[in-house]
């Protein structure tokens, strides 16, 4: 099943399972931030993606720098090892890692979970690749993807045991939206994909023409 039916099915899954208040919130929660127009804010393809060095589960530190010097880079921003959504997402990431890798590209996760949860999604999904800290989201912010849940979402977050307090280590209530980018070695993005419906992802494929176009010769 390709990943987006999976995650409708999920979706319908959990609005059935979970009291109407709950559900009404988080959609709520949604239609503002769409309607707050964020995601149209975030960078986009063309612009120069921002370097970043953050460490990994095991504390070294990854260059995005040092990273493109052996070929373009996939970065996926991930909210954290409480939103499945967010996990179907990097295990189908981690079935095309393959593909993506054999077309010469890096791949990395974006959180601001803390190391043990970010262990912890990795051992879940079965992970390859590296999910970064980015401790209270200031390079999702520098890719302007950073968003501060609003009261109510906080206290439905709570509900679900998703306390961001905790999760995060620190209590700034910010989340990255769901976003997915191609960066080329020149640092120029090449492919954007953000959306502020969490239950809303591309397929992994869609990175493979991309992927595809800049392994080919430049023509002057």
């Amino acid at each position: 099943m390709p990943l987006q039916g999976k995650l409708d099915a999920l979706k319908l899954a959990f609005d059935a399972a979970v009291p109407p208040a709950v559900s009404e919130a988080l959609h709520r929660g949604t239609k503002e931030l769409i309607a707050s127009g964020a995601q149209n804010r975030a960078l986009k393809a063309g612009d120069i993606a921002p370097e970043f060095t953050l460490p990994d589960a095991d504390g070294t530190s990854i260059s995005s720098k040092a990273l493109l010097t052996e070929g373009p880079l996939v970065v996926t921003f991930y909210r954290g090892a409480w939103c499945p959504y967010c996990n179907f997402d990097l295990s189908a990431l981690e079935e095309a890692r393959s593909e993506i890798e054999s077309r010469g590209a890096s791949l990395v996760a974006i959180s601001e979970q803390t190391a043990p949860n970010s262990r912890k999604s990795q051992r879940q999904n079965g992970l390859g690749f590296p999910i970064l800290g980015d401790h209270g989201g200031e390079v999702a912010a520098q890719f302007g993807v950073r968003w501060t849940l609003p009261d109510y979402m906080r206290e439905v977050h709570k509900t679900l045991g998703a306390d961001l307090t905790q999760f995060n280590g620190e209590d700034s209530w910010t989340l990255p939206m769901p976003a997915r980018y191609v960066i080329a070695q020149d640092g120029a993005i090449a492919y954007a994909e953000v959306n502020a419906d969490y239950s809303r992802r591309p397929e992994p494929s869609a990175l493979f023409p991309v992927l595809e176009q800049l392994r080919r010769p430049q023509v002057a």
